[in-house]
């Protein structure tokens, strides 16, 4: 698919790495890019200095309508949506069994609503404009992008509801990929490993040393914008589909930092 020819809508575009990848985009000339997010103020700062190319729509993704009313707002500003990246996420913290007893059930479905419920919301939405999308030459019509984790494959001490949410949206990549398939849509997801975002900054240097530690090659966090440039590729290179790709420096995280 042809950037150029792209409207790109992107949940957590306000910072971070849908803020990277919104960036990288806009710079590569994409016919548009869809802001969701609940960062207002943010979102809105954002849109202002992209220009005419993004737009901001305060959304709560875990909401279906607000989803599809956000997207219908990009459809009437660029005439349609090509390519969808899901990167708002919640981390949610937890263990089945804590200091003070079970695991709290609210928080657990809490994360699962915004990183399972809000993946799946914006793909439903992205992909029912897409299949009245005219067809590329081999027949393509666009490209659902779900953000997973090496949390997925992994799973830390303590991350029993992130690691469920990041596993869930790697299962759903072959049956959506699957089902697609006849309309000319892909599905991928990638799984990131730590990169340089705002979720990182509260973290004790000697806690992000270790992290850094168990890389491979390069020894240390990503950058958001080789991020962004590895959406490009998925995005142009239509051979990529049905599958979950790590992007994480070869990393098999140990039970705890």
């Amino acid at each position: 698919m042809k950037i150029e020819n792209t409207v790109l809508v992107i949940s957590g575009g306000a910072s971070g790495l849908g803020e990277a990848t919104a960036r990288h985009f806009v710079d590569k000339g994409a016919r548009g890019v869809l802001l969701l997010d609940l960062n207002a103020t943010r979102g809105r700062e954002l849109e202002a200095e992209l220009g005419g190319t993004c737009l901001f729509v305060e959304t709560d993704i875990a909401d279906p309508l607000a989803v599809e009313r956000a997207l219908q707002a990009g459809v009437d500003r660029f005439g349609a949506i090509n390519a969808a990246v899901t990167a708002a996420a919640i981390p949610g913290p937890s263990k089945l069994l804590n200091r003070t007893g079970p695991l709290d059930m609210a928080t657990f479905e809490k994360v699962m609503r915004v990183n399972v419920s809000g993946t799946v919301n914006v793909f439903r939405a992205a992909a029912a404009h897409m299949v009245a999308n005219a067809p590329t030459e081999e027949g393509e019509r666009g490209v659902l992008i779900g953000v997973s984790s090496g949390a997925a494959f992994e799973g830390q001490i303590g991350q029993v509801a992130y690691s469920a949410s990041k596993a869930a949206i790697t299962g759903l990549t072959m049956p959506l990929a699957r089902e697609l398939a006849s309309s000319g849509v892909r599905v991928v997801t990638v799984a990131p490993g730590a990169f340089e975002t705002p979720i990182y900054d509260a973290i004790p240097e000697a806690v992000r040393s270790r992290m850094a530690s168990v890389l491979q090659f390069p020894k240390r966090f990503g950058r958001p914008d080789e991020f962004a440039l590895f959406i490009e590729e998925l995005v142009r290179n239509p051979m990529h589909n049905a599958r979950t790709y790590r992007f994480d420096a070869g990393v098999i995280l140990p039970p705890s930092f």
